[in-house]
């Protein structure tokens, strides 16, 4: 094992042991008003309704239902955020889901207006982490994420979602279309993040990488 390997290893048994320990949810925020003080790092996830959000930060953090999963898109509608650690080290931060047909218009870009405000104005956001279903690779709705999160010049990864849902071959060319795009992005990490929350996969991978930003 090289060095860098080893370090990487140590990096995953720390994020594990971490993730292991106190994950609480704080407060939800349905406007900029009602953020915590920004005192702790922050790292968000975003993506489309229904991209397996509320399931994939479950995984991260190592439980059931810290974060409520649902069928039916839409369902976060406001900033929600956890606190990791004791004493806490940084904060996990659910953003509105975007890309939803169902939802009125006013209330549409009510989300859109909370979500780029928060995004261009929040100094403690180290990084969001983007995700895309990966059944489906990015849509035209991920690639205006992606641009509004290089226009806020705010780093993020870019997570494949539901990987276990799709042939291997597939799944490679997915991923390298993905990476693909994102080299396209200025704010866009290179390495793209493959994950099922169901089967575990990539879980211990990017909870290091988590704790890697927070550390930035």
């Amino acid at each position: 094992m090289t060095d860098e390997e080893k370090a990487r290893a140590d990096q995953i048994a720390r994020a594990e042991k971490l993730f292991s320990g106190p994950v609480t949810f704080l407060k939800s925020a349905p406007a900029l008003k009602f953020l915590p003080e920004p005192d702790v790092p922050e790292v968000a996830l975003c993506g489309r309704s229904n991209v397996g959000k509320s399931s994939l930060l479950n995984a991260i953090t190592g439980r059931k239902s810290i974060a409520r999963t649902s069928v039916t898109p839409g369902r976060t509608q406001e900033l929600n955020f956890f606190d990791v650690g004791d004493p806490l080290l940084f904060r996990l931060v659910d953003m509105p889901g975007y890309g939803f047909a169902k939802a009125p218009v006013k209330t549409v870009e009510t989300w859109r207006r909370l979500v780029r405000d928060f995004l261009r104005g929040r100094v403690v956001l180290k990084r969001t982490l983007l995700l895309v279903d990966a059944r489906h690779g990015i849509k035209p709705v991920d690639a205006e994420m992606m641009a509004m999160l290089d226009e806020a010049a705010v780093g993020y990864r870019v997570v494949l979602t539901k990987a276990d849902k799709v042939k291997a071959s597939e799944l490679a060319q997915t991923v390298e279309r993905t990476q693909a795009e994102a080299r396209k992005h200025v704010a866009a990490h290179p390495v793209v993040h493959v994950t099922s929350s169901e089967k575990g996969m990539g879980i211990a991978e990017l909870r290091g990488a988590v704790l890697d930003d927070v550390e930035l």
